[in-house]
């Protein structure tokens, strides 16, 4: 990386916090064409955003948060007995939290939905009436981005549908994340299962489809495209998974041939990022890959750091009285004790993680 790119980059000055709108496709079309890319973390609660604003802010890195339809219902209750209802108060929810707090850490945010399949569409359709509210009340929208999810469909009728959601999150400043190709795994409930073998060739995405989806859908609004190169969703033994990231050369070519924009004209996505080798990495954002999804990384950075605590203080986790000792136990099993220890696991990982992707120091965030 340059200095003249951290240069770039700082001058942006944006104001710090949740970004929506021109704000958000500068920090996407900066990423892109300095040649680094932000982590994308699924959050279930207040404990996984802090601790994703925590590092942000150590590394003065932006970065990209994400809800599934999953994560969203947990963060509204699992004890809500309406799913529906629970996966828009629980978006809802999660988006004013960090919107309230997210600019005090002094970096950008994306805040964005994950995969939403045909079944979910509801789901961001209410969450675009909330952002129509909040846009009445504060002028600006509740999220960055939501992604819509239809890559299993035939690709015409992928586009049909994006393009009609896309006519109501433009005018709000809310862009549009597609899927083109499959992402092998599964991530809450959507996704494909993963033949055995390396090649699959479902899990490839043809330049030719990525430049139909942008040529019919860029002139409504901001677009990103997560085109599939082999890429799958959790973490599988070597030699399952073929990533071919020249997939995403050849798709940025075809774009730029048909266009005239440039050398790398899309915002290209990289899901399923957990586990991949950091060649291919490296590679896939220099290709133009601004957004890279680590959540299986994640939730198991915050799960191995809990257990290894509760293995250290098994004790504390068995009686409210050590009988080794005989005193109170409550110190230890304070909630706020091992919800600490796993977001300090966060932490660790996201620190990796943005060094991997060429982020830390980079964010274009105005000093506060």
């Amino acid at each position: 990386m340059t200095n003249t790119a951290h240069t770039a980059s700082s001058r942006l000055g944006l104001r710090p916090g949740v970004v929506t709108g021109a704000d958000y496709r500068r920090l996407v079309e900066t990423c892109r064409d300095e040649g680094y890319a932000l982590p994308a973390v699924n959050v279930v609660g207040t404990d996984s955003i802090n601790a994703v604003l925590e590092a942000a802010a150590r590394n003065r890195a932006d970065v990209i948060i994400q809800l599934s339809n999953g994560g969203a219902r947990f963060y509204a209750g699992e004890g809500m007995k309406d799913a529906d209802q629970a996966r828009v108060l629980g978006a809802v929810a999660a988006a004013r939290h960090v919107h309230t707090v997210a600019a005090a850490y002094g970096v950008c945010v994306i805040l964005h939905t994950d995969h939403a399949d045909r079944k979910l569409l509801p789901w961001i359709s209410g969450l675009i009436d909330a952002s129509e509210e909040a846009v009445k009340e504060t002028g600006r929208p509740l999220f960055s981005s939501h992604m819509i999810d239809l890559s299993a469909e035939p690709l015409e009728d992928n586009i049909a549908e994006c393009a009609r959601f896309l006519r109501r999150m433009a005018p709000l400043g809310i862009g549009l994340e597609i899927e083109l190709g499959v992402t092998g795994g599964e991530e809450d409930g959507i996704g494909h299962d993963l033949d055995d073998g390396a090649d699959n060739a479902h899990l490839y995405t043809q330049p030719e489809d990525v430049l139909k989806a942008y040529e019919a859908l860029s002139p409504l609004g901001f677009v990103t495209i997560a085109a599939s190169f082999g890429n799958v969703h959790g973490v599988y033994a070597p030699g399952n998974v073929k990533l071919r990231p020249e997939i995403l050369r050849n798709s940025q070519a075809a774009v730029a041939k048909a266009t005239n924009l440039g050398e790398k004209p899309l915002a290209l996505v990289f899901h399923g990022g957990s586990g991949s080798e950091q060649a291919k990495i490296t590679e896939a954002v220099s290709y133009g890959v601004f957004k890279m999804n680590i959540d299986t990384d994640i939730q198991f950075a915050f799960a191995s750091s809990v257990g290894r605590y509760v293995h250290e203080h098994a004790e504390a986790f068995s009686h409210q009285i050590a009988p080794s000792t005989g005193k109170p136990t409550k110190k230890l099993y304070d909630p706020r004790k091992w919800l600490r220890v796993g977001e300090q696991g966060i932490v660790a990982r996201l620190e990796q993680s943005f060094a991997d992707l060429g982020a830390t120091g980079r964010s274009v965030a105005r000093a506060i």
